[in-house]
């Protein structure tokens, strides 16, 4: 897979590689583009992560969610690095706790 990020100035493939939208991050299109395609990257590959959420809040892009485990978080941010880079990113990916308590709840 190609990422269109990665490109300085027109793409080799013409208007038609990276959905035809020009490569610059000022580009609410291109930001959009990068949004959704991170949401198909979430959810297709080896995360299958449907809990994560991604939205374009005043001129940032905000990633937000709960994961089930510290490596399923690492791999979000590393996956919302590779396809959101230049942007401003705010991440708040917190991992669910899913061990049994230590002791017993008082009321």
């Amino acid at each position: 897979m190609s990422d269109p990020v990665g490109h300085q100035g027109p793409a080799a493939g013409g208007p038609a590689s990276a959905g035809g939208s020009p490569e610059t991050p000022e580009n609410p299109e291109n930001v959009e583009y990068r949004v959704a395609h991170l949401q198909e990257r979430l959810a297709a590959e080896e995360l299958g992560e449907l809990g994560v959420r991604a939205e374009i809040r005043a001129g940032a892009v905000a990633v937000t969610g709960t994961v089930p485990s510290a490596r399923c978080r690492e791999t979000v941010l590393r996956v919302a690095r590779e396809e959101l880079a230049g942007l401003t990113v705010h991440t708040d990916v917190v991992v669910a706790e899913t061990s049994s308590p230590d002791h017993a709840e008082e009321l």
